[in-house]
């Protein structure tokens, strides 16, 4: 028996593991080690429900995707949960894709593509409050008039977008090295200067990283009700359902009226809200309640009623909402959006299956937030936006490499592919329908 009685562990095989995916039982690989995260799954600081979607299964990619910072700190945690070992010969698919990948972390670690810039993210802060001031000062210097009230507007969306861009910065913990630091900047960001739920954001967003485009684990594409996406969800909608719910062959239509205009003004107001208040996140709910403060106080001097503080605040909205949603859907509405998840596939493989990149330059960084590296992004999630570029040759190759398509696309190109991808869908959606209901 060896020092650390790791040959002393029950060895399993993975049928014996699969079967402890429930919430009831829930069991996980990581390092060829399976631990029972049943109880720990409800103090996981990402959330049960990230832990639910890596249960049965080899999450040994994605911990080491989402623990960078502090893998060696988690590893106590884990240690206690240990319950047994893999079974020799229990190897899964596309072994050499992940020891290839592996190398190319351990390079990225090596040069240095993991380190944050100060500056950098000072500057991009600069140019949040510069834009946020600049939208009261037009109003207050100027006065207010049609001209003063489109382009304070226009200042007030740029600094919320560019601010949602720079909390996904603290959310992902990539400003500082320090993960506690990141998650005050975090709060502070995206509570107090965004007014929304920091917590919601992190429950919903971390599941779309860990399983992006699989439907009943990604948040992002739980969007039946309104909005059919892929090739799979449009023929079971269609199968299911014996009276349509929504005309699903014009959502390339509707989607101009009800998509981007009611994300952020609604969606998100009412969903961040019920969260922080059914989670009972007092200090995330009075942050965000002094945010409202301070737009209404700041504000209602110069606009001169509640009603006019109300229309500039939605409009504002419904700008950032459009911004929001053409840039992060252009790398994944038209991507595979599948149902069923291959057994052990490799963490490259299924990143790269559902996102896709926009091609580099100034405005295209600054734009989307250097999310048009969206491939990197979701291989390196806890990598600072401004060394994508840097890595993404090196990514480009090693899917030469493995014959796995790298996908770029121009900016214009990637948002009408939005359209065309809904506009499939929903035709698909229209000929299952008209065939199943048929006789």
């Amino acid at each position: 028996m060896s020092s650390n009685g790791v040959s002393s562990l029950p060895a399993y095989s993975w049928e014996e593991i699969a079967e402890h995916k429930e919430k009831s039982s829930r069991w996980l690989v990581i390092d060829d080690y399976v631990y029972d995260v049943t109880s720990w799954s409800k103090k996981h600081p990402g959330g049960s429900i990230l832990l639910g979607h890596f249960a049965g299964q080899d999450a040994t990619e994605a911990f080491a995707a989402f623990h960078r910072n502090s893998i060696d700190y988690v590893r106590k945690f884990l240690k206690p949960l240990r319950i047994g070992r893999l079974e020799k010969g229990q190897s899964l698919p596309h072994t050499d894709v992940k020891e290839d990948f592996e190398k190319l972390r351990q390079t990225a670690e090596k040069m240095g593509l993991f380190n944050s810039s100060y500056v950098f993210f000072a500057l991009v802060l600069l140019q949040i409050f510069a834009l946020e001031v600049g939208s009261y000062l037009v109003l207050s210097y100027y006065g207010v008039n049609w001209l003063t009230w489109i382009v304070s507007v226009f200042l007030a969306a740029t600094a919320q977008t560019q601010l949602g861009w720079h909390q996904h910065d603290a959310g992902h913990l990539s400003v500082f090295r320090n993960n506690k630091l990141n998650r005050i900047y975090h709060i502070f960001l995206i509570c107090f200067l965004k007014g929304t739920s920091g917590h919601w954001w992190n429950h919903m967003h971390y599941q779309h990283h860990s399983k992006p485009n699989v439907i009943g684990k990604d948040p992002d594409v739980r969007m039946d009700k309104l909005f059919l996406v892929g090739n799979v969800m449009p023929v079971e909608k269609a199968k299911e359902e014996s009276k349509p719910s929504m005309p699903y062959q014009k959502q390339h239509n509707y989607f101009f009226l009800i998509g981007p205009p009611l994300l952020f003004p609604v969606y998100f107001q009412f969903m961040t809200f019920r969260h922080a208040y059914t989670r009972r996140l007092y200090l995330e709910g009075f942050l965000m309640i002094l945010y409202y403060a301070r737009v209404f106080v700041l504000l209602y001097p110069l606009l001169g009623s509640v009603g006019a503080v109300l229309v500039y605040y939605e409009v504002m909205r419904v700008i950032e909402s459009h911004w929001f949603t053409w840039v992060t859907q252009s790398n994944h509405i038209p991507m595979t959006i599948e149902k069923d998840e291959p057994t052990g596939r490799a963490w490259l493989l299924a990143q790269l299956k559902a996102t896709c990149n926009i091609e580099k330059s100034f405005f295209n960084d600054w734009f989307t937030g250097h999310l048009n590296f969206q491939v990197e992004h979701h291989l390196f999630p806890q990598m600072p936006r401004h060394n994508y570029y840097k890595v993404a040759p090196l990514v480009s190759s090693l899917c030469t490499k493995h014959g796995v398509e790298y996908k770029v696309k121009p900016l214009l190109t990637a948002f009408k592919d939005i359209v065309r991808s809904l506009e499939h869908s929903g035709q698909l959606w229209l000929h299952t329908y008209e065939e199943f209901h048929s006789s």
